[in-house]
């Protein structure tokens, strides 16, 4: 469980990403994001159903995204100006730093291992 600090701190850090278009809403987007190697950190729905948590928890793991739960779909939805939000994903590496070292200690991870991803060559051609 997180400080009502913190949660506060990420929640304002969102709000700013999806301002600025550095963050998409729901699941189908999120998971775009995750398989183009966009998503830096994405924030789950603790009560979120178990149809859109199965969409979307499998494909993050795989991809090596870290995943904060500890937020409920209305307080995601308020941040994006909706009722309720199954998933939010962070696309820049910045404000992915930001968040994760707002919330201590998600599984692990901190803002300084998030790190760019390097785009496949698609020339053929070393780097």
């Amino acid at each position: 469980m997180i400080s009502e600090v913190a949660k506060k701190k990420a929640l304002g850090l969102v709000g700013l990403g999806l301002r600025g278009r550095m963050a998409v809403v729901g699941v189908a987007q999120a998971r775009d994001a995750a398989k183009h190697g966009k998503l830096k950190v994405a924030l789950v729905a603790n009560d979120a159903s178990k149809n859109s948590l199965d969409k979307i928890t499998g494909l993050l793991a795989a991809h090596g995204v870290p995943v904060i739960n500890d937020l409920s779909a209305a307080e995601l939805g308020g941040m994006s100006g909706r009722e309720s939000v199954a998933v939010i994903g962070v696309t820049d590496r910045g404000l992915a730093k930001g968040i994760l070292d707002a919330i201590p200690a998600v599984g692990g991870v901190t803002g300084k291992d998030v790190r760019p991803v390097r785009p496949p060559n698609r020339r053929g051609s070393r780097r």
